[in-house]
């Protein structure tokens, strides 16, 4: 068994305490650190995206989380001879 991490950000607001939906990054990584890295970059490129005003007015920040999730490699069915 096989794993992968996916990057799940989710927007938050402190003046609306609340979040939108999770949002799933496309991407998987091959381990935690890959995947949290991406995860502060996102972050930060949202952030910038936004601006500053929006940012302010709403106090928004950005949470996100690596999930880990199983890969189950199926086995090779047997050749059958002829």
């Amino acid at each position: 068994i096989m794993t992968e991490f996916i990057l799940v950000l989710f927007l938050c607001s402190t003046v609306h305490k609340t979040c939108l939906p999770a949002y799933e990054f496309p991407h998987r990584f091959e381990d935690p650190y890959k995947c949290m890295v991406v995860g502060y970059e996102e972050s930060a490129r949202k952030m910038k995206e936004i601006g500053q005003v929006e940012v302010n007015k709403y106090k928004l920040y950005i949470k996100f989380d690596c999930l880990e999730k199983a890969i189950i490699v199926p086995k090779e069915k047997p050749k059958i001879s002829t």
